[in-house]
């Protein structure tokens, strides 16, 4: 199955997929309201309203499996990152990233290496997975790359279809 074609589900539980992305450059970050990297969701809004016009967008995907840092319900979310973020970028229902529940999608995510070679689990909140405009991952980032990092900027721009 490519990554396009797995089914999934809006925070406000409308069926999605990537493939409603295509053409599009895609940065998917497992994310959460209440972690130490919560404040990423500045630089993440940053990159959505500065790309967005070239074929970019960020797509979060809500995940409460490290720490039970992401407890509420969609709407509590929604509101979370609206009211402190003012987050424009779409999200995701919440799913697991992780483990035997672990979302089709983040089966074959895991499976890319990031630049040291190390593939597998996801390690925290915002883990970063640069989907192609074609719909192929073609770069991972870990929690503690920051959504200005230079490298994950220049992969972005890499990937930017206009």
């Amino acid at each position: 199955m490519s990554l396009t074609d797995i089914p999934l589900q809006t925070l406000a539980g409308e069926p999605t997929s990537l493939a409603d992305f295509a053409g599009k450059a895609v940065l998917v970050v497992n994310v959460a309201s209440k972690c130490g990297l919560t404040p990423q969701y500045t630089g993440l809004e940053e990159l959505q309203q500065r790309y967005a016009e070239r074929g970019f967008t960020v797509l979060g995907v809500p995940c409460n499996q490290f720490g039970g840092q992401e407890p509420g319900s969609a709407a509590e979310i929604q509101s979370f990152c609206q009211i402190n973020y003012n987050v424009s970028f779409p999200l995701l229902s919440k799913i697991e990233v992780n483990g035997e529940g672990r979302h089709p999608l983040y089966q074959e995510l895991t499976a890319l290496a990031d630049a040291a070679g190390d593939a597998g689990d996801i390690q925290w909140n915002f883990e970063k997975f640069l989907i192609s405009p074609a719909g192929t991952a073609v770069g991972r980032f870990r929690p503690r790359t920051e959504p200005s990092d230079a490298e994950l900027v220049a992969a972005i721009e890499a990937q930017l279809p206009g």
